[in-house]
């Protein structure tokens, strides 16, 4: 049974149809693969189910439950996690600070606890660094932690930002080109990364990406966009011989994705 399920979602922005009547599932523990060229609503379709943009039509169940309508601080609570094409990192914080950041749900006390450090703020601080430091740990970044988030090449603080997902614990990551700007060794060791996320961790993942290669390395199955509609899905040995996929990259729609 899939974790997550998308139906017939689309939406438009000013009269343009950006996704029309797209349909992905994604089940516990796999990888799925989302292509297409530039323009093909591949990060639009990443902003509905992180809940940015809410669709005109369709809906969305997480574990059989919709959260169609909800804002992305809750489907962020029950477990759905985000990176973007440009990093959010921090860049006047450590290491560590900037992984606890994704942990600011986990600390309920207010301002006012905040203010007087309550022993509840202590607890809940060092409740969160424990968390961030296993998920630097996972990531062999523990003995970077006090070091400025500037201070670590791309690879590493790509590999932060998603410790900051995993921190807590979320069930779903979507990440949005991960592979931006890293040099094929280092595209190579995000590949074994993301297997490792999926095998040692049980986190299901929708991957968007314009390094195909990666995308089809470790996705268990793809699903491909053109014009925001689907035009082919399956696992990657039959969509890298789909004529329409091969068509949409290679033919007069445009280039890669």
């Amino acid at each position: 049974m899939p974790i997550l399920k998308v139906n017939n979602i689309s939406i438009s922005f000013g009269g343009l149809r950006a996704l029309t009547e797209v349909n992905l599932e994604l089940s516990k523990g796999d990888i799925v693969g989302l292509i297409g060229p530039n323009g093909s609503g591949k990060t639009t379709l990443l902003n509905v189910i992180s809940g940015i943009y809410a669709p005109e039509i369709g809906t969305i169940h997480l574990q059989d439950k919709e959260i169609t309508l909800l804002p992305p601080h809750a489907r962020a609570a029950k477990g759905i996690g985000r990176t973007f094409q440009i990093q959010h990192l921090f860049s006047n914080m450590t290491v560590l600070e900037n992984v606890m950041t994704g942990l600011h749900k986990d600390i309920r006390t207010g301002v006012f606890g905040a203010a007087f450090r309550f022993k509840r703020v202590r607890a809940e601080e060092r409740i969160a660094k424990e968390k961030a430091l296993e998920a630097l740990k996972f990531f062999r970044l523990q003995e970077m932690a006090n070091r400025m988030i500037t201070d670590l090449s791309s690879i590493e603080q790509r590999m932060v930002e998603i410790a900051r997902a995993l921190a807590t614990n979320h069930k779903i990551i979507l990440l949005d080109e991960p592979a931006a700007a890293l040099s094929p060794a280092m595209v190579i060791e995000l590949g074994t990364l993301l297997k490792r996320i999926r095998d040692e961790k049980g986190v299901s993942i929708i991957l968007v990406e314009h390094v195909i290669s990666l995308v089809l390395t470790v996705s268990d199955k793809i699903t491909v966009l053109n014009f925001g509609r689907v035009i082919a899905e399956g696992k990657p040995d039959k969509i890298r011989r789909d004529p329409a996929v091969l068509e949409a990259y290679l033919g007069k729609e445009g280039g890669y994705a």
